[in-house]
């Protein structure tokens, strides 16, 4: 995932001083310096480094963080802080236009998942919005262009309007738009071509797109691998085509993610939308707060409860809340979170969202293989239904049995239903709202008030966020 190099050489950063009682300038002085080259080394933009770094020194070493009782705790929050405004300050929603539809053009370099992009923005418009949206293939150099967003069209059930690659991209755009007006599609993406790299021809047939469309929004679709470079295609495209939004993708690969740090700085322009997956699913609002948060290491469960609203079933949930409250979780339930887990993504992912998991020496080299839970689905498979309801029955030799009939070493039972009955004490205890200790399993000292600082300002955000919907419905 993107920034674990960066989580990492952060968080070593300042755990110097959670060692000291008191900091001097001097200790901030250094403890900068290795933020510096942090940042540097994921790819940020070197005037970008140069003023996040001396902002946060100037912050920090003022007479009220040297001087309070917590200066380690108060200097990680002032990074937190100017992280969030070098990304943005708050999430930024698309422009719609006040009658439908609104017109949506997708640009960028070849390669960088313009197409795919195109169908998870359609997709999430069409399940959040009850949306209609209408896709126009407008990429007729890229082969196979054409025959991709058609494919992707018919797997999220969204219409996708072509004529081939022998007819102008202009032309087609103009018959798009006038068929997605007739039809009165809510939204109408245009998938234009792209290039190895910008170029004078690209730029004209995008600026007589844009010129006939006169598009809402012009995305500009950005691989986060490609680093440093995104900020230079970032500037390209916007200094030709004026663009609206950023949308970054492969967020989830093995990169830097310097270009999240970047790009809205150097361009002024918002990053709007992030890929963070294959699936047609994998496409989130950008929320400069939460990216903030878990570069801190300090988790990101706004996001993590959209996900699992998103892709956990209601009545199963309210099941499941009800039999922990009863204390009759059994493997059976287990069995069915484990499958909804799953839904949501790699473990490991999910567990970083958590709070100061990201963290956590435990977790540092975590890598759940779905092989994993095939085999830990073998075992619950291999007891017997009334094992499998009530596990006090699970003795040595039955233990034995299951084993061998799930083709897994008996250390390996042990310690599967060792960790079932210690999560069936936690799921107890946290269903009855007891969470005493909580802050000692997510670390002791500043890492556990840190979890606690950003559940708390979840929970703000997420109050002020439903008053604004009320009084918006009141208003209406």
């Amino acid at each position: 995932m993107a920034f674990e190099g960066l989580t990492e050489r952060l968080q070593n950063a300042i755990s110097k001083l959670r060692k000291k009682g008191k900091i001097t300038e001097s200790d901030v002085k250094e403890v900068m310096r290795e933020i510096r080259l942090a940042l540097l080394e994921a790819d940020v933009n070197f005037k970008v480094v140069k003023d996040f770094v001396k902002t946060v020194r100037t912050r920090a070493v003022g007479s009220e963080v040297l001087e309070s009782l917590t200066p380690a705790q108060q200097i990680v929050s002032i990074v937190n802080e100017e992280l969030i405004k070098v990304m943005g300050d708050e999430a930024t929603p698309l422009n719609k236009s006040p009658k439908i539809p609104t017109i949506i053009m997708m640009v960028g370099l070849q390669g960088a998942g313009k197409t795919t992009t195109a169908g998870k923005l359609a997709l999430k418009l069409k399940n959040e919005e009850n949306a209609r949206p209408l896709m126009i293939a407008a990429d007729v150099y890229r082969p196979a262009a054409v025959d991709q967003l058609k494919v992707v069209g018919e797997s999220i059930d969204v219409p996708v309007f072509e004529m081939g690659t022998d007819v102008d991209p202009v032309e087609i755009v103009r018959r798009g738009l006038a068929l997605g007006r007739e039809k009165k599609n809510d939204y109408i993406i245009i998938d234009t071509a792209g290039r190895l790299q910008i170029d004078e021809k690209l730029m004209d047939e995008l600026k007589n797109i844009k010129e006939l469309a006169q598009p809402n929004e012009i995305l500009l679709t950005i691989d986060a691998m490609t680093g440093q470079n995104a900020v230079e295609v970032a500037q390209g495209f916007n200094d030709q085509l004026d663009v609206t939004g950023v949308v970054l993708t492969k967020l989830d690969g093995d990169t830097r993610g310097g270009a999240a740090l970047s790009v809205r700085t150097v361009t002024g322009k918002p990053i709007k939308f992030i890929g963070e997956g294959e699936k047609s699913t994998d496409l989130d609002v950008f929320y400069p707060d939460r990216m903030a948060s878990r570069i801190l290491g300090m988790g990101d469960m706004l996001t993590l409860i959209e996900k699992a609203q998103r892709d956990f079933d209601q009545q199963k949930a309210e099941e499941m809340a009800e039999k922990m409250r009863a204390n009759t979780f059994d493997f059976n339930d287990f069995i069915d979170q484990l499958e909804q887990v799953q839904k949501m993504g790699p473990l490991e992912d999910i567990m970083k969202m958590i709070p100061g998991m990201a963290n956590n020496p435990a977790l540092k080299n975590v890598n759940v293989d779905s092989k994993d839970i095939e085999r830990t689905k073998a075992v619950v498979y291999s007891m017997t239904p009334a094992e499998r309801e009530n596990p006090d029955l699970l003795n040595p030799s039955r233990r034995r049995r299951i084993a061998a009939g799930s083709g897994r070493p008996i250390q390996e039972v042990n310690r599967m239903i060792k960790q079932f009955k210690q999560m069936q004490d936690m799921m107890q205890k946290m269903s009855k709202g007891n969470f005493a200790g909580m802050e000692g399993l997510l670390g002791n000292g500043m890492t556990g008030k840190l979890a606690k600082m950003s559940m708390n300002r979840m929970m703000r955000k997420n109050k002020k966020r439903k008053l604004d919907k009320l009084r918006r419905r009141r208003k209406k």
